[in-house]
């Protein structure tokens, strides 16, 4: 009887890693909610950035790439930002155990302004977990959020108590807001560069990407593509121009790319 028990309660039991994971910091995972289980799996292969598209729908913000994919229970609060509280709470304070600052990069589908007038309500209530910039002054937490997509740039760049950024572009290269306001510039891999990862990449289109990174780091911000080929040829070439984020649908096969070696430097 007591072995029956002890079988019934480790069946009823919440799954747990088998190992802890050791995050790495160029890992984005584009469109996360579509993954079989949103966040949770971008975690177990230790990626340090996620991606949610968000609509506002009757006051809720749910999560979905189109409003046909759209479900009552399938919000932010539900998918990222109450797992990640509770990771937090377990992990002292972070994401990972001592590990870098975590990214939710929250893509606005629906009406800017409105939108992000409820989140900026909701984020409050996650203040212990999130960076925030209270009068000019960065108070770095466990999660940053950055806001992309129909960005109502205006309204974020006066908040006096700001709790997310904004995703800049490369046109946003040469911008003189503080990285902390930007502190990132996305853009579709398509619109500026024809090499898709068969054949060596042109030299002018390397020196291109080398550049828009330098000028990007230069102004203390991260880099991230979308629409990347997903093959290793490319994330080589962006590996060795020192792009930040790495966007993938690809878990398993970034993840396996980048700790055989892929990144340089050590991961953080």
């Amino acid at each position: 009887m007591t072995s029956l028990l002890l079988l019934v309660g480790l069946a009823a039991a919440p799954p747990t890693d088998a190992a802890p994971v050791t995050p790495l910091s160029q890992a984005h995972a584009h469109n996360d909610y579509r993954h079989a289980r949103p966040l949770v799996d971008a975690l177990a292969h230790g990626f340090t950035s996620v991606e949610a598209d968000i609509f506002l729908v009757a006051g809720k913000l749910l999560v979905g790439h189109d409003r046909e994919e759209l479900r009552p229970e399938r919000t932010l609060e539900a998918l990222y930002l109450d797992p990640l509280r509770e990771r937090v709470r377990q992990n002292g304070g972070r994401v990972y155990p001592a590990g870098p600052v975590f990214t939710l990069l929250i893509d606005i589908k629906s009406d800017g302004e409105a939108t992000y007038a409820a989140l900026r309500e909701m984020l409050a209530k996650y203040d212990e977990i999130l960076s925030a910039v209270r009068e000019g002054k960065v108070d770095e937490r466990a999660v940053t959020v950055v806001v992309s997509g129909n960005r109502a740039r205006e309204t974020i760049a006066a908040e006096k108590v700001r709790r997310a950024a904004i995703d800049g572009r490369l046109s946003d290269l040469d911008s003189a807001l503080p990285a902390h306001l930007l502190p990132l510039i996305s853009d579709n891999w398509r619109n500026h560069f024809t090499w898709r990862g068969d054949g060596p990449m042109a030299e002018a289109e390397r020196r291109k990407l080398r550049g828009m990174v330098r000028k990007a780091h230069d102004k203390g911000r991260r880099v991230r593509f979308w629409a990347t080929p997903e093959n290793r040829a490319v994330w080589r070439e962006l590996v060795d121009a020192g792009v930040d984020l790495i966007n993938t649908d690809d878990l398993a096969g970034l993840e396996d790319f980048l700790r055989q070696g892929g990144s340089p430097g050590k991961q953080e």
